[in-house]
């Protein structure tokens, strides 16, 4: 025993719950994009800031520690007026002439290494917790180095320095000139302008956050569209459509959208159609069918004449149904092959087999010259019902005319008889299905009423129509014109 497998409703609901939706993810996506994006703009320009802090303070300290080689090798003692013999008397001097900056330092330190050597300082306040001619450790540690430049970390804060040590002078004791910076100041404005740059990106991503909200909810939106019509469709309403707006992508998306919703419907009503045709025109048949064989006795000639009666109605159900299928047919895409045809052979070909239709005074008309693409068998099929259909419709030795010629970049094919004609308010009712008109031109039609569907679905296949006036002379024309231009 098989079972149907169902939807568990709150499976489903569950299902809803988690899925995410696309304009939620555009706009995780988006931001993270823009977070990654702002936070390296942010950290890119604190990290330039620092560096450009770095190269400055180097230069500082180069140019300094340049200034004070300079005044020790040419410089003199204005009190003596000759070179300098004192260390301190040296460094004393210099610190004198000079303006340092706000967060530097000029220091002039005397003794022996290894010891804490006594400085020389200019009397200003350092913007500091500890400056470093507060600070004997740090005094002692960078005296002591063997290095020329050299940063010292202590927990109050980052010495940047560069020292120039002053040539002994006899018996004098060794002597330093030390400059520091202290670059705490400067990389605090380059955090200070980092954490600017993320509080603007915070702003601008609160920003970005509302309007592709928005604007991602109006281009999703005949998406959305499409879900909530695609969820109302079912097969007795396909008359849904997505409001089409602009050019974008979108826009195209619900522009197939909407087209495959046109052929879905005609696929449906071609379908109801062809079972709606089969039930009304097939009902009758099978009954005459029936009603013989629950008849029929023993008596042979009664079988036979009931034989004769059910085979005659089978074969004419066996003729409705290739008609519903071929009509059935009609609205798949390869119903209709082109090809090159040279009209003149195909106009040829079909005037040959429909001689064979009845005795009539058939007439070749007209020819066209050229070629153009057409489906041969489609064009022969149609002309060849055409053709049956004057038949019917006229007695022998009538004349019937078969002919083909150009109308522009058209290509017309026709099909013209001498019966009684066709009545004006049949003229359009002929070509419905089923539908031999009120008035009819003749007591010889025995057909199920669909030639002339089939007829008009061909000529639509090609982009044409078929029309229908009167001959000259009385009786009915039936043009078969395509689009198909010649070539």
């Amino acid at each position: 025993m098989t079972t149907t497998p169902t939807t568990d409703p709150a499976t489903t609901g569950d299902r809803e719950r988690r899925r995410i939706s696309a304009r939620l993810r555009i706009l995780l996506w988006l931001l993270l994009v823009m977070a990654v994006a702002l936070a390296s703009v942010a950290a890119t320009t604190r990290s330039i800031l620092l560096r450009d802090t770095d190269q400055r303070i180097n230069g500082l300290l180069a140019q300094e520690a340049r200034e004070f080689a300079g005044f020790e090798e040419q410089g003199f003692d204005p009190e003596t007026g000759r070179r300098f013999t004192d260390p301190g008397r040296l460094l004393r001097v210099f610190l004198q002439r000079q303006y340092a900056d706000l967060d530097e330092e000029l220091i002039g330190l005397v003794g022996e290494p290894g010891t804490s050597p006594a400085q020389i300082i200019q009397q200003r306040e350092i913007p500091v917790s500890l400056p470093l001619h507060k600070d004997a450790d740090a005094r002692r540690r960078i005296f002591a180095s063997p290095d020329s430049t050299g940063t010292l970390h202590r927990p109050e804060g980052e010495i940047r320095w560069a020292k120039v040590t002053v040539a002994r002078y006899g018996g004098e004791p060794a002597a330093a000139f030390v400059v520091a910076f202290h670059p705490g100041r400067e990389k605090a404005r380059a955090d200070e302008v980092f954490r600017v740059l993320l509080a603007i990106s915070g702003v601008a991503l609160l920003m970005t956050t509302g309007i592709a909200w928005v604007v991602a909810g109006r281009i999703l939106k005949p998406v959305r569209l499409v879900r909530t019509t695609a969820a109302q469709l079912t097969e007795q309403d396909l008359t849904q459509r997505i409001p089409v707006h602009g050019n974008d992508d979108v826009a195209a998306l619900a522009e197939t959208f909407n087209a495959m919703l046109d052929r879905l419907e005609r696929a449906f009503a071609a379908q109801r159609q062809f079972v709606d045709d089969a039930s009304h025109e097939l009902r009758t048949p099978i009954t005459i069918v029936r009603g013989h064989l629950e008849l029929m006795g023993d008596d042979p000639a009664e079988r036979e004449e009931t034989v004769r009666l059910v085979t005659d109605e089978l074969d004419r159900m066996s003729r409705i149904v290739e008609d519903l299928l071929l009509l059935a047919k009609t609205e798949r895409p390869d119903f209709i092959t082109p090809e090159p045809v040279q009209l003149a052979e195909l106009t040829a070909d079909v005037y040959v087999k429909a001689r064979a239709l009845g005795e009539r005074d058939w007439r070749l008309a007209e020819v066209a010259e050229g070629e153009a693409r057409l489906d041969p068998q489609r064009i022969t099929q149609a002309m060849v019902q055409l053709a049956q259909n004057a038949v019917q419709h006229t007695a022998p030795g009538q004349v019937i005319r078969i002919g083909s010629r150009t109308e522009g970049t058209r290509v017309a094919f026709y099909v013209a008889d001498s019966g009684p004609g066709v009545q004006p308010q049949d003229r359009e009712l002929i070509f419905e299905r089923f539908r031999r008109g009120i008035s009819r031109r003749g007591a010889h039609g025995s057909g199920a009423g669909l030639g002339l569907s089939i007829v008009k679905a061909i000529a639509e296949g090609h982009g044409g129509l078929v029309r229908l006036h009167d001959t000259d002379g009385g009786g009915a024309t039936f043009v078969l014109t395509l689009e198909e231009a010649p070539t």
